[in-house]
């Protein structure tokens, strides 16, 4: 596939929200001690491997659909764009409320947008974020529509504790504690991005371009139901950083100012320290310039890239002018690279 390069679109405004109970990976070790002392793993494992401490859970009531409402409500606001100038509405939540209607409606619905709103769910594991904007730039480019509004709501706690409920059983096997350990870096998230033709936008977030690379021979590495996921990590971890590379090797020869000289700030797709060690050796980045929050917040799927995007622009990490990439990775596998001018 050719790289998408875009003449009209920006990024309007982004904003998320995040749950407020924290589960330190110290506490999930020590419902599962029993498990642990018997299969010879010693306390500290989980922080040790994926350097994450804590991670966060909504309420177990809150469905995909509430949390992601509540990031559109926080974007709209800060905005004031009329709910009526928006065009199309996409959520990229792995979580759902139901297999059916789309989480999309049902925030459409919460949010009362007018009935010329078109709205989807796009679905591709934690790349979904980046290609559902990718997507809408396209709509924009093509002038269909003006505004379009993307959300995502990930709660993990369900996925979590049913695995540690299997992992706490006498017959767990260290076999499972480690196809399943994946599960355990899972958190929370909610976020909102308004992206707007650029002639409409105060903002003045302006979106270049991106490419897209697949390896789907690697497919069945992670496989994700609502109350279980299996992973080769180490695998993911392997083939992940190859097609990386071949992405990134990609948006160097297509898009303009794509080297690390170049880019201000990475907002990377974040598993753990270990892949972000080995992608900034495999790719040559500079770690200084990448935003991270994986620690305390554990991997969030395809919220990860938006909210780490909307904290550093919070935070004052990126100002206007910088070129901000935009790096994610998915279960697939998949891979996109997106150049931003902040």
């Amino acid at each position: 596939m050719k790289p998408m390069l875009f003449k009209n679109v920006a990024i309007e405004a982004v904003a998320c929200k995040l749950p407020t109970t924290i589960i330190t990976s110290a506490e999930i070790e020590s419902q599962l001690a029993p498990t642990l002392e018997r299969i010879g793993i010693k306390p500290g494992i989980i922080e040790g491997l994926s350097g994450i401490r804590e991670r966060r859970f909504w309420d177990i009531d809150q469905q995909a659909s509430d949390v992601a409402t509540l990031a559109a409500e926080k974007v709209l606001e800060q905005t004031g764009i009329p709910r009526e100038a928006i065009g199309c509405l996409i959520s990229t939540s792995v979580s759902k409320d139901y297999i059916e209607p789309s989480v999309a409606s049902l925030v459409h619905g919460n949010l009362g947008l007018s009935d010329h709103c078109i709205n989807y769910d796009l679905g591709n594991a934690c790349l979904g974020f980046v290609n559902a904007m990718a997507s809408m730039g396209m709509m924009i480019d093509a002038g269909l529509i003006d505004y379009g509004l993307i959300v995502d709501g990930e709660n993990s706690r369900e996925v979590v504790e049913a695995t540690i409920h299997r992992l706490q059983q006498p017959d767990a096997k260290p076999e499972a504690f480690r196809d399943q350990f994946a599960t355990l870096t899972l958190g929370s998230g909610a976020v909102a991005m308004i992206v707007c033709h650029k002639n409409r936008s105060t903002s003045g977030h302006v979106v270049n371009g991106s490419v897209t690379r697949a390896a789907t021979r690697h497919s069945r590495l992670c496989l994700g139901q609502r109350d279980r996921m299996v992973a080769d990590a180490s695998k993911v971890l392997i083939f992940g950083v190859e097609l990386a590379k071949r992405t990134w090797d990609l948006a160097s020869s297509t898009l303009a100012n794509w080297n690390d000289a170049q880019i201000d700030a990475y907002m990377p797709h974040q598993v753990s320290r270990r892949n972000m060690d080995v992608l900034n050796d495999k790719l040559g980045l500079t770690p200084e310039k990448q935003h991270l929050n994986f620690p305390t917040l554990g991997n969030i799927g395809p919220a990860a890239v938006p909210i780490t995007l909307c904290q550093a622009s919070e935070s004052g990490r990126i100002q206007s002018g910088n070129h901000v990439a935009l790096m994610g990775i998915g279960s697939g596998l998949n891979c996109s690279m997106m150049s931003v001018t902040w």
